[in-house]
């Protein structure tokens, strides 16, 4: 590594332009940047494409995904690209190193007080810094702590960034308002922190304590006069009230995890006693222990294989080719006992762990079981030839078609897949084509029952669109 001192070294930028003169970086060239404010940055120069007609400078500085610079705020501008310090680097002797030639009319500033990772120091969150790479060039960067520790600078869209294993020495450059409201968050957040240490309590609000679990029970009471089996098991299948500090009070609410371990309070605001509260809680969880009845749930009893058995031969009607045995390669169930509650429970592939799998009655479970069934059958049924309809632009509410695929199956069955998407996103549709179809006599009548199941308006392709061709008509058969 390096010899020079980063503690003792200052750098000296010697070379800046001056906008005003339209005297511009070339495009993509990353820049240090002294604004109008007289504070300092970094960033990308990206021009308007209208630039070279125009009479004052268009365009912006970027720093990162919705973070730039316009170029009016911006004064003078100076390289970061066009420097290798690697030779200055290597001295121990050097502790100024200039960029550009001093001399009078040369306009210069200096930066210190580098620092270095390898000594445990971090840049403040969200501080743009002044970067000296380990490769002996130039950079900068908006500082982004991880989670596991350490972070990453990011400079440039989708979140390109400098890791930190490849930053020599750092210095923090001018606070901006991204900073700025990161550092007034971190001052509220202390100033919270301060006030929660001796919480204050309302006597209407917690007049039964500050213990949650007392308002449960209470709440449990008056649920188990309407439904005889209600449990706290149910009750807490929504999200769980506590009993926090908050704005130095104790206040019932919602305790969401955020991002590096910070949290988020909602605040129970629909009444100032404590009996509202308990008749707020029945409510809320009302519809999840009506969900609960056991006579429904477990219609058939608590033998699992009784809801599988007829879950696998409604499904065997059109997927003719599976057994238990492909099923119980990719799901397996129980009813099994939880916080007192018997419950369905649901394990993927050769995981050992069951997850709950919450039903509200046996129908619904045999319903959902069915469906994991299908899309297990088609996994184990392989794909011997496939078919792409040809097809132009296909707007699904905003979503483009991407692709629509038939394929025949090993069995002799076929299924069909459509993608849609956006810019941002996008999804794809797996669907069986039933043997009730293909009992059509026509291709007409076959397309009929068909788009019944993947119906043009939702997927792009109607009838018109597919009876004309002669390939497909070949492909399916007929």
């Amino acid at each position: 590594m390096f010899s020079c001192n980063y503690k003792k070294l200052r750098l000296s930028f010697n070379e800046f332009h001056d906008l005003v003169k339209k005297d511009m970086p070339n495009h993509g060239e990353f820049c240090l940047l002294e604004l109008k404010d007289g504070s300092y940055t970094g960033g990308e120069w990206w021009p308007n494409s209208s630039n070279a007609k125009s009479k004052t400078v268009q365009g912006k500085f970027i720093r990162g995904t919705g973070d730039s610079i316009e170029a009016e705020e911006v004064a003078k501008w100076h390289s970061l690209d066009r420097y290798d310090l690697t030779e200055s680097l290597k001295s121990e002797k050097f502790n100024w190193i200039n960029l550009g030639v001093e001399g009078e009319g040369i306009y210069s500033v200096q930066f210190k007080d580098f620092k270095s990772f390898k000594d445990g120091d971090f840049p403040k969150k969200e501080r743009y810094c002044l970067l000296i790479m380990t490769d002996g060039g130039l950079g900068a960067g908006r500082w982004n702590p991880l989670r596991n520790g350490g972070g990453t600078f990011i400079y440039a869209p989708a979140l390109a960034q400098h890791s930190q294993d490849k930053v020599w020495a750092w210095t923090e450059l001018s606070p901006d308002e991204c900073s700025l409201m990161e550092e007034e968050r971190e001052r509220e957040k202390a100033h919270e922190e301060e006030l929660n240490k001796n919480p204050s309590t309302d006597p209407e609000l917690f007049k039964y304590g500050t213990d949650i679990g007392v308002y449960y029970d209470k709440a449990l009471e008056k649920l188990r006069e309407k439904y005889y089996w209600a449990s706290l098991a149910q009750m807490k299948k929504r999200p769980v009230w506590q009993i926090v500090p908050l704005h130095g009070k104790y206040v019932f609410g919602l305790v969401n995890d955020a991002f590096f371990g910070e949290k988020t309070i909602t605040e129970w605001t629909d009444g100032k006693t404590a009996d509202e509260f308990i008749d707020f809680l029945c409510k809320d969880t009302e519809e999840t222990v009506q969900r609960s009845n056991p006579e429904e749930k477990f219609k058939y009893g608590l033998d699992v294989e009784v809801y599988l058995e007829k879950a696998f031969e409604n499904v065997k009607k059109d997927y003719r080719w599976i057994t238990r045995e492909m099923m119980d390669k990719h799901y397996r169930y129980k009813i099994k006992k939880i916080d007192g509650d018997w419950e369905y429970v649901k394990a993927f592939g050769k995981d050992k762990k069951y997850y709950l799998f919450d039903q509200p009655s046996a129908e619904k479970f045999i319903e959902n079981v069915e469906y994991d069934y299908q899309n297990a059958a088609l996994q184990e049924n392989s794909v011997v030839k496939e078919y792409q309809p040809p097809f132009g632009a296909v707007d699904l509410c905003g979503w483009g078609l991407e692709r629509y695929v038939f394929s025949k199956l090993q069995s002799g069955d076929y299924k069909v897949y459509v993608q849609a998407g956006d810019r941002v996103t996008g999804g794809g549709r797996e669907f069986f084509i039933t043997p009730y179809c293909f009992e059509a006599k026509t291709y007409g009548e076959f397309l009929d029952r068909y788009l019944e199941i993947v119906p043009g308006g939702s997927f792009g392709l109607h009838k018109q669109d597919l009876l004309p061709n002669k390939e497909l008509k070949e492909f399916l058969g007929y």
